[in-house]
């Protein structure tokens, strides 16, 4: 299991990404690459990139780009750090918008609407914060404690282990009815 130290993370990575879908393939392949460069194990890299993509998504959607820009041609902020407690925060900063970030509660049938249950799922903390200019940030505690030795252990009710497909010669001999013969 790999562990990190505050040296080997670095202490802040920042970078500006266009307002719109453009950006947040680099923003997740820079994020997942420094997060490995820097030891944390996979499983919080992968929570941390999922909820970058949310973050940034629900940033181009919901909120304008920072600076003058009303919609279109500006950036949004994506941070990511190793704070001095040992926790792994993600933020992302916007121009704000017409409404606070807050979870829904879509409709079975609807397109969207996941992205803060998404994170409320996978995060220990998140909260948005505002300031003097217009700007918000949503910030997500996506682990806290990447320094302990169980870091890169599922959180309690998720699962242990990633579930493969049994292999195709093991399936040979099996029939369509025998996948109903514990429904008895």
């Amino acid at each position: 299991m790999a562990l990190v130290v505050a040296q080997e993370v670095p202490t802040s990575s920042s970078m500006a990404v266009p307002h719109g879908p453009a950006g947040v393939g680099e923003a997740r392949h820079r994020m997942r690459d420094q997060l490995r460069t820097g030891g944390l194990a996979e499983s919080v890299i992968d929570d941390a990139v999922l909820i970058l993509s949310e973050l940034l998504s629900n940033a181009c959607k919901h909120g304008r780009p920072l600076g003058d820009a009303l919609a279109g041609d500006g950036d949004v902020r994506a941070t990511w750090r190793v704070d001095a407690g040992g926790r792994l925060v993600v933020e992302v900063t916007d121009g704000g918008g017409p409404t606070r970030p807050a979870p829904a509660t879509p409709s079975v049938t609807a397109h969207g609407g996941r992205g803060l249950n998404i994170i409320t799922a996978l995060a220990d903390d998140w909260g948005v914060r505002d300031d003097a200019r217009g700007e918000v940030t949503v910030w997500v505690v996506v682990h806290d404690g990447v320094h302990d030795p169980d870091a890169g252990c599922p959180r309690a009710g998720f699962a242990t282990a990633r579930v493969a497909a049994p292999a195709r010669s093991a399936l040979r001999d099996l029939s369509f009815a025998d996948a109903f013969d514990d429904l008895d």
